[in-house]
């Protein structure tokens, strides 16, 4: 009997980055570093920043970051992005992880959420004001 109240991918969302982790992504026994999840979130995070931005974009921080589920190789992955706030030069995104475990009856859960922010830089990499919506 199967239950109604299974986790599932966002509704009406395109993730903004998906991608599966490979044996290199983690320790001996398949567990995926936390590090190489961090460089996936802060790259699915740029994404919309980028786009608002219009163009360049660096991290300024990781306003909040929890891993909520171990990632195995293996897993499906799927980042989810929005921006949550602007300022003058920053973008803050929300980015959200969830894992289509393939060798687990296809079961997907929850793994990451996170928060960061960004500011537009200019071609000398220096602050510049977002441009208007």
């Amino acid at each position: 009997m199967e239950s109604t109240n299974l986790p599932s991918l966002p509704e009406n969302k395109l993730p903004t980055l998906r991608v599966m982790p490979m044996p290199a992504d983690a320790n001996v026994h398949g567990d995926v570093f936390g590090g190489w999840i961090m460089a996936q979130v802060d790259i699915a995070g740029s994404i919309p920043a980028t786009e608002r931005a219009n163009g360049r974009v660096a991290t300024i921080a990781v306003n909040s970051f929890l891993f909520k589920q171990p990632v195995f190789v293996g897993d499906l992955l799927s980042f989810y992005a929005q921006i949550i706030k602007t300022g003058t030069t920053s973008i803050t995104v929300d980015v959200e992880v969830y894992a289509q475990r393939t060798r687990l009856s296809h079961e997907i859960v929850k793994v990451t959420e996170a928060t960061l922010t960004y500011v537009a830089t200019d071609e000398h990499r220096k602050r510049r004001p977002l441009p208007p919506v």
